[in-house]
């Protein structure tokens, strides 16, 4: 086989390989909601107050929360005393696993329905906070086991979907909610693995048409 033959060859080969990859591959799929909606005694300014991203990894649902600048987390009555409230169909909460943070948090379950903002049954707890003077700006990261993103997207009796408790910059406290669709919506894994094969296999007839001249 000639040098180009076996060039031509090789490319075709990664080609169909990362195709054989992408028919394969779980998608890691990602959706990213803006925490919009103010419930702030006051006003919690201009939104979005932040944003919350879920990533599926194949049966792991992996959530950030992460405020805008300028917002903190904080811990009232309004929220519960959750940082963040969610809801997930068919999750235990044994399911939910917290990234190291400091202050040290912990997944929490209950009947979970301050301020208006409808019924949760899960949060996103800091036990030794207390009210402002402790708020936090660490993204909130945790994960939620044998659970879609469906499974933590359906909204709540109110039509909200998740609740951050947050401190403002002009001092004022609350509940700010997701209550729309994601802003955004992508799934990396999969647009890789296509745009490889793709590559490859357009790579391996440009090889052969020159080598047929």
């Amino acid at each position: 086989m000639t040098r180009p033959k076996l060039r031509a060859s090789l490319i075709l080969a990664i080609g169909f390989l990362a195709a054989g990859l992408l028919l394969a591959s779980t998608p890691a799929y990602a959706v990213t909601y803006d925490l919009t909606s103010d419930h702030c005694t006051g006003g919690c300014g201009t939104a979005p107050f932040g944003a919350v991203t879920l990533t599926q990894s194949g049966t792991t649902v992996n959530v950030t929360v992460d405020l805008a600048t300028g917002y903190s987390f904080a811990k009232t009555g309004a929220a519960d005393d959750q940082a963040f409230k969610f809801n997930a169909t068919g999750v235990v909460l044994g399911d939910i696993t917290v990234d190291a943070h400091v202050p040290g948090l912990i997944a929490d379950t209950g009947a979970f329905n301050g301020d208006g903002t409808g019924n949760f049954s899960f949060g996103i707890a800091c036990p030794s906070c207390g009210g402002g003077s402790s708020a936090f700006t660490t993204d909130i990261v945790f994960h939620v086991l044998n659970a879609t993103i469906a499974d933590l997207t359906v909204p709540n009796n109110l039509g909200n979907i998740f609740v951050a408790d947050v401190l403002a910059s002009n001092g004022n406290t609350g509940p700010v909610d997701v209550s729309g669709p994601p802003v955004t919506a992508a799934e990396p894994g999969t647009l890789l693995l296509l745009g490889s094969a793709l590559v490859g296999i357009g790579a391996w007839s440009r090889c052969r048409m020159t080598w047929r001249v």
